[in-house]
């Protein structure tokens, strides 16, 4: 159970409910117990809308019973509930990041559509193309990763494009800063986080 305690599942607001962060259980404990955060209980009714939201001190925290929808840890005090949402009170920023460096994160940023010919992609037709190759000192970077049809990667090969008869669509550059919130995922299907996470 205590596997648990550093699985990244606790979504933190900052002091406006806005989403800005996902911490693990540990991190929220420690949050909470320091007055940093405050936990939030959620009762979720039918059709997935809260029907009660209620900011809990840790002294509340650690004696509110556990659900049966509830993970919990246990302590010499016994068990204790893991929030699914926490409150950071003192913090109002909505932080803004960059998503993460991934095959993914590429092909949203280029539409789906191989850089070289600009053809639409399915996602298993694609994959990443180092315009400059790593062979030839090619960094994995936005400014040299582009989504390209597999077939025209293959025949691009170790090359630079003009080497292998290819042309660049689009000068490829790293996206703009978003707000975290846009870019946190509810993958563990958390119902709580749904209020306050856009899918």
């Amino acid at each position: 159970m205590n596997d648990i305690l550093n699985k990244a599942m606790v979504l933190v607001l900052n002091r406006n409910w806005q989403a800005v962060n996902v911490r693990t259980p540990q991190d929220a404990f420690c949050m909470m117990a320091t007055n940093v955060a405050t936990g939030l209980e959620i009762e979720i009714g039918d059709g997935a809308r809260a029907e009660s939201l209620r900011p809990v001190t840790w002294a509340e925290w650690i004696t509110l019973p556990i659900r049966p929808q509830d993970n919990a840890v246990q302590t010499v005090r016994g068990p204790i509930r893991v929030p699914t949402v926490i409150v950071a009170v003192n913090y109002a920023k909505v932080p803004k990041k960059r998503p993460k460096l991934c095959a993914r994160a590429i092909r949203e940023r280029d539409g789906n559509r191989c850089q070289y010919t600009g053809r639409e992609l399915r996602p298993d037709e694609g994959s990443l193309d180092h315009v400059v190759p790593r062979s030839r000192g090619g960094k994995n970077a936005w400014e040299n990763l582009v989504w390209a049809g597999k077939d025209v990667n293959a025949r691009k090969g170790n090359r630079l494009p003009h080497e292998a008869g290819l042309k660049l669509l689009n000068v490829p550059r790293a996206p703009k800063e978003l707000p975290a919130s846009a870019l946190i995922r509810n993958a563990h299907e958390v119902a709580e986080w749904k209020l306050f996470v856009k899918e």
